[in-house]
């Protein structure tokens, strides 16, 4: 969700070269669809061809946490899934994220992340946390952090 405005088109490069190169006419890319890394991932999938399943973390998502910035987005990426999986949550908030990101870890056969290799904060749900759980689950990580990539400092 933080990535610089420079670090954009360096990530959706990047991520363009990996799912050409693994695009085989059924790739599956499991997403979230969240602003930033998420969406350029979810992007690259349908570039090549290949199948989104957009993973929502709540039933209030889309109202309550999708700015304006990024409603058209999420919405064309959430029409263009194949499958949509909307967590048992009411609310959006950590416990909501915590079991979308184990959902896509379920769903997946490995985990590309987009990640400066930081390792995981306090709030949970992050990048990083999700790279832990996965290598915890002997999931492969394929991690795309690009030269000249970064996040912004808040």
């Amino acid at each position: 969700m933080d990535l610089t405005s420079s670090s954009v088109p360096l990530v959706r490069a990047a991520l363009g070269e990996l799912m050409r190169g693994v695009a085989d006419g059924e790739l599956v890319g499991v997403s979230c669809i969240a602003v930033g890394a998420d969406s350029l991932f979810a992007e690259a999938v349908l570039d090549v061809g290949g199948t989104l399943v957009a993973v929502i973390p709540s039933r209030d998502y889309r109202e309550t946490k999708v700015k304006d910035a990024h409603a058209a987005r999420f919405d064309r990426l959430l029409a263009a899934a194949g499958e949509v999986v909307v967590m048992d949550h009411a609310t959006a908030g950590r416990e909501a994220y915590e079991a979308a990101n184990s959902e896509l870890l379920r769903r997946a056969d490995r985990l590309v992340a987009i990640w400066n290799g930081m390792p995981p904060g306090t709030k949970g749900g992050g990048t990083a946390d999700v790279v832990v759980e996965a290598r915890t689950l002997g999931l492969p990580v394929t991690v795309v952090w690009p030269t000249g990539a970064a996040r912004r400092i808040e």
